[in-house]
């Protein structure tokens, strides 16, 4: 019996392969898994409460995983759900933004033109039943993933509004929902603004629509445009690609290096720069991460950004989604490999630093030290050696702006003022009264 059990385990275990060198080697091997199987049979006999052995098995698999470090995991087909409709950027359900409050769920606001919005749900209303059932006592994830459904499915919702004097039904039908990942507008009359709050497979062609929509707009007025990746966690990384690549005219954007050949790639920008040369600025903090910190790495080595904030995150290792059992219902997400910024940088554990450093002012006092790649247990290091970029002219070094520039404007009883992006737009304004070709010498000649 406990062979066919741990024979079962080791299937279980993704078919861990057997490379030892020495039958003493496989001799320990199979005796760490049979340690394994008598301590997961002790658990089930002798545990204070009985215990689920499913949930028991997944605790061991992703104890596993997160031994090795921070970012490999196991997906069970729920977490695999939500993973899903994070990297795909759209889902059957209701286009709602909600929030948890005193048990219930509140819509802070419809989505425009979803089936909400049309079907008249509004911002502030409390969402207490869903088909029938008490929302009370559930977590949000819990209530979300319930609202969310086939495309075409019908869901009722009981709504408590501000001046109604009871609660009322509202039928809806679900349809296909968009996660708005790029936003876009006008800053200041002559720079553009695209924010990216995550690398969903929406993101790149959301750029380039943002990309025309703004030179479209202000046409030979525009005098630059700000990309902001603050506090993106990232995402896939053909996204960050696809997004470098609307900013880059030629050269390499990344490159992964892996222990296994397949995992050793280079990918490189195609002709064409969507900007044609106007000048970019990227504001990254210490929340910018993974693809955020390609992107950002890859402009700037190639002198087509300047980077302005706070030093990114540091999560500089590609993690492959590698899915489990016969359905294909859940997955784990190994670390497969590094990647690599043009310049032969691994941003692993570093981070990218900012060519101009702008933070936010703190009070008097206040100490905020932000956690990084670094500092989670278990990191990867980085064993690079630092490499010698110096030498090159930054065009930002002949730019000058006073603590009166970033103040100015700043009202007592407003929200604090964005440094950050006041910062960059007085960079941009003052970028675009250079001549070209002083501009032009920022950027590398790619082979």
């Amino acid at each position: 019996m406990r062979k066919l059990v741990t024979g079962a385990l080791v299937a279980l275990m993704m078919a861990l392969p057997v490379q030892a060198d020495t039958q003493s080697d496989k001799d320990d091997f199979y005796e760490q898994l049979d340690l394994l199987m008598r301590i997961f049979e002790r658990v089930r006999s002798e545990y204070v409460d009985e215990v689920d052995d499913k949930e028991v098995i997944e605790a061991a698999i992703q104890g596993m995983l997160r031994s090795l470090d921070p970012h490999s995991t196991y997906l069970n087909p729920d977490v695999y759900q939500q993973v899903r409709v994070q990297m795909e950027g759209e889902y059957g359900g209701l286009g709602i933004e909600v929030q948890m409050e005193n048990g219930v769920v509140k819509v802070v606001s419809p989505i425009d033109d979803t089936p909400a919005d049309k079907a008249g749900i509004q911002g502030g209303d409390f969402i207490t039943h869903i088909d029938g059932k008490a929302v009370m006592g559930k977590t949000l994830t819990e209530a979300v993933r319930t609202m969310r459904g086939p495309i075409g499915s019908p869901i009722v919702v009981t709504i408590v509004r501000d001046g109604e004097e009871a609660p009322f039904d509202v039928e809806i039908v679900r349809e296909k929902i968009l996660v708005r990942s790029v936003r876009h507008h006008i800053e200041d009359d002559s720079i553009g603004y695209i924010r990216i709050t995550t690398f969903n497979m929406q993101t790149g062609e959301g750029v380039e629509t943002a990309i025309e929509d703004i030179v479209s707009q202000l046409g030979s007025s525009l005098d630059g445009v700000i990309l902001d990746l603050r506090n993106n966690p990232g995402g896939l990384l053909d996204e960050a690609i696809r997004v470098s690549d609307a900013f880059l005219d030629r050269g390499e954007i990344v490159s992964t290096r892996g222990r296994r050949r397949q995992n050793n790639n280079r990918w490189y920008a195609t002709t064409g720069d969507l900007l044609d040369g106007v000048p970019v600025v990227v504001l990254t903090n210490a929340y910018s991460a993974s693809a955020s910190e390609i992107v950002a790495g890859a402009l700037q080595d190639h002198r087509r950004a300047v980077v302005v904030g706070d030093k990114t995150f540091g999560k500089g290792t590609v993690q492959s989604e590698i899915r489990l059992g016969r359905t294909g219902d859940r997955a784990i997400r190994l670390t497969t490999a590094r990647y690599f910024t043009p310049s032969g940088r691994s941003i692993q554990e570093r981070g990218v630093e900012p060519d101009i450093q702008v933070l936010f002012p703190r009070r008097k006092g206040q100490k905020v030290t932000p956690r990084r790649e670094a500092d989670l247990s278990g990191h990867i290091e980085n064993d690079q050696e630092n490499l010698d970029l110096t030498g090159e002219e930054d065009i930002a070094s002949e730019i000058e702006i006073t603590d009166d520039d970033l103040l100015e404007g700043a009202e007592e009883g407003e929200p604090p003022v964005d440094v950050q992006l006041k910062y960059a737009i007085k960079l941009l304004k003052d970028m675009s009264s250079l001549p070209k070709s002083q501009v032009a010498e920022a950027r590398p000649v790619s082979e």
